[in-house]
C-alpha cells in the first residue's frame, strides 16, 4: 500500500513538470547547498540588446590579489565561447587591455558593445595531491571561488548601460582538480542569455 502511494505521488507530480525542469530544479538546490558550483550574478540594469547586436569582448590586465594567478585573458575566452551561441557576431581581443585600447579596437572592428571584464578576486584552495604537496596548509583545504566585473559599453556613444558582478563557488562534489577560472564559464553564458532576455535553461 505504501509502495502505491508512493507510485501516485511520483505520477501526478511527473505530469506537473519535464525531467529537464526537475534536473534543473535539483541542479540548483545542490549548487544553493554547496554540493555543485555556484554563482550569483548581480546587475545593475534589466537592460536587452538585440540578437544582432555585434559584441566585442575584451578583458583587463588587471591580476586578482592573492595566491591564485587565473590564466591571462581567460574571462574574455570564457565569454566569448557564452556569447557566441547566443549572438552571432562576436569579436574578443587576442590578449588583455586597457579600457580605451579596447574601445578603439571595438570602434574600429565595428562593434556596438564592448563587453569589458576583469577578474577582481580569485582564490585558488587546495584541491588535489599535488597542490597539498606544494602547500601544506590545512587552511587552504576548501572550494575555490573568485568574483568577476563585467562592464557592458555602448561604442557609438561610450554610455555604459549595465554592469554585473558575478561571484563564483566550487561545490564540494567538484571541487577536485578546480581552479576560479573553471568556474566563470556558466555563469556568462547566463549573463548572454540575460542579455536577450531569456531565462536560465
Amino acid at each position: 500500500m505504501r509502495s502505491l502511494v508512493l507510485l501516485l505521488a511520483s505520477l501526478t507530480l511527473s505530469g506537473c513538470m519535464t525531467v529537464s525542469d526537475m534536473a534543473e530544479g535539483t541542479r540548483y538546490q545542490m549548487s544553493d547547498a554547496g554540493l555543485l558550483d555556484h554563482s550569483d550574478t548581480r546587475r545593475t540594469a534589466s537592460v536587452r540588446i538585440q540578437p544582432d547586436s555585434f559584441v566585442f569582448i575584451a578583458q583587463g590586465a588587471f591580476v586578482p590579489p592573492g595566491s591564485a594567478y587565473p590564466r591571462p585573458n581567460v574571462v574574455a575566452e570564457e565569454a566569448f565561447n557564452g556569447f557566441v551561441e547566443y549572438f552571432p557576431m562576436v569579436r574578443r581581443a587576442r590578449q588583455p587591455e586597457g579600457l580605451e585600447q579596447a574601445m578603439a579596437e571595438a570602434r574600429a572592428a565595428g562593434a556596438h558593445y564592448l563587453l569589458y571584464c576583469r577578474f577582481a578576486a580569485a582564490d585558488d584552495r587546495i584541491g588535489n595531491a599535488d597542490e597539498w604537496t606544494d602547500q601544506q596548509a590545512l587552511d587552504r583545504l576548501g572550494l575555490d571561488s573568485g568574483v568577476i566585473q563585467i562592464m557592458l559599453i555602448e561604442t557609438s556613444t561610450q554610455y555604459l548601460i549595465d554592469t554585473a558582478r558575478i561571484r563564483n563557488r566550487g561545490g564540494l562534489l567538484t571541487f577536485h582538480d578546480n581552479k576560479p577560472e573553471d568556474l566563470i564559464a556558466r555563469p556568462l553564458a547566463q549573463y548572454a542569455r540575460g542579455l536577450l532576455g531569456m531565462g536560465d535553461q
